[in-house]
């Protein structure tokens, strides 16, 4: 979808996804090593009382799911910036929801514009645990006069 096709206030749900232990803590081991996120022993010590998942981890399984289905489509060009907040934490078997809403838009010259969506990821009890602001280039309609 080109730029001038999106709207502002449109929405997206993101199709669900689960937290997977195995991957969950693999991820974690590979990319935040923290404690809470890799050993079980000592997450149970903490305040969540189990391992949590990494932030990053639960935010890339949402951010899959929107990339597949994003607004500008084959239109998008790249990302420019991006503002995550956790919010809750994220247990293995969680099963993630998403929407994705547009927030704003912003022609930046005649060949595309920026888009800004904010992404909220809810866990298994409907619990907002996430939220994400993106801002992406998307490509225009062709302009003639240029």
């Amino acid at each position: 979808m080109y730029f001038e096709d999106i709207a502002v206030g449109q929405k997206l749900a993101l199709p669900p996804a689960e937290v997977n232990k195995a991957e969950m803590v693999g991820f974690a081991k590979e990319y935040n090593p923290a404690p809470v996120h890799t050993d079980e022993s000592f997450a149970i010590t903490t305040r969540a009382g189990r391992l949590t998942s990494s932030g990053v981890y639960t935010f890339l399984l949402m951010w899959r799911e929107y990339v597949i289905n994003d607004f500008g489509g084959e239109q998008t060009l790249a990302g420019t910036a991006m503002r995550l907040e956790f919010l809750h934490p994220v247990f293995a078997g969680d099963v993630l929801s998403g929407e994705a809403c547009v927030t704003g838009k912003k022609t930046r010259n005649d060949y595309n514009g920026l888009v800004t969506v904010r992404i909220d990821v809810y866990n298994s009890d409907k619990k907002l645990v996430l939220t994400c602001e993106s801002d992406t280039v998307v490509k225009r309609k062709k302009n003639d006069s240029v």
